[in-house]
């Protein structure tokens, strides 16, 4: 009961920080830009195995399946993406394994000592080369490696979505603070699911194709594919 309402607590916390920085964009009169798979790069900073232990404001098994269906999503859309690692020799370590493995041919920018990826030319140089005009961003920790990198984004004069349960810190008042430095300058915070969703537009662009990411990363969604199967072959015995 105790852990439902921590989660409960958690989800409230970030569903009215998220509604809090769309009722500013709305307010400012910003127009809506939407995610588009054929303008948006894929920015993951920092998902290193060491940094993985300092993420407090996620579960861990959830976040890692956050920041792999992140990734799964950043494949499927055939993103531009980049990746990126702060020391990867010292305590920080490697990339997590399974996102190489899913990227091998991606770039991999091994800052040796930027704190603000944003800072190593090498990156701001690949993210460039991309040619696209919206970066997705994700990484370890929230309040540094990722708001750094969005904010300097923004001012680059990129459209910048941050996704906030594939990024982690330290605990949940420096992850809301941070959410509400990056809205306040600009910067969308979405979920991995509303970047699935947004990037597909229209169920039946390979719909068989997202929803099997969603069953794997969203067991509950499996529930819902298990029912649309089940639904189209009593329609296929009928016939």
């Amino acid at each position: 009961m105790k852990r439902f309402s921590l989660t409960f607590t958690a989800l409230f916390c970030a569903v009215f920080i998220l509604s809090a920085g769309a009722a500013l964009a709305q307010a400012s009169g910003k127009p809506y830009v939407r995610m588009d798979k054929d303008k948006a790069a894929l920015l993951m900073v920092d998902h290193q195995t060491g940094l993985f232990s300092l993420v407090q404001d996620f579960e861990p098994a959830e976040f890692k399946n956050n920041v792999l269906a992140l990734a799964a999503l950043g494949k499927f859309f055939n993103l531009p993406t980049i990746l990126s690692t702060s020391l990867e020799e010292g305590p920080n370590g490697p990339l997590l394994p399974e996102i190489r493995a899913m990227f091998p041919n991606a770039p991999v920018i091994h800052r040796p000592g930027q704190i603000n990826a944003w800072d190593n030319e090498d990156f701001v140089e690949a993210v460039k080369k991309t040619g696209r005009s919206q970066v997705i961003i994700a990484g370890i920790v929230t309040d540094v490696c990722v708001a750094h990198v969005a904010l300097s984004a923004v001012e680059a004069g990129f459209d910048v979505f941050v996704v906030v349960d594939a990024s982690g810190t330290f605990n949940t008042a420096v992850r809301d603070s941070s959410w509400a430095r990056m809205a306040a300058g600009g910067v969308q915070l979405v979920n991995w699911f509303s970047v699935a969703c947004e990037l597909h537009r229209d169920w039946r662009n390979d719909m068989e194709g997202l929803a099997n990411i969603l069953a794997t990363y969203m067991p509950a969604y499996s529930n819902l594919i298990t029912s649309q199967n089940f639904t189209v072959s009593n329609q296929k015995d009928k016939k």
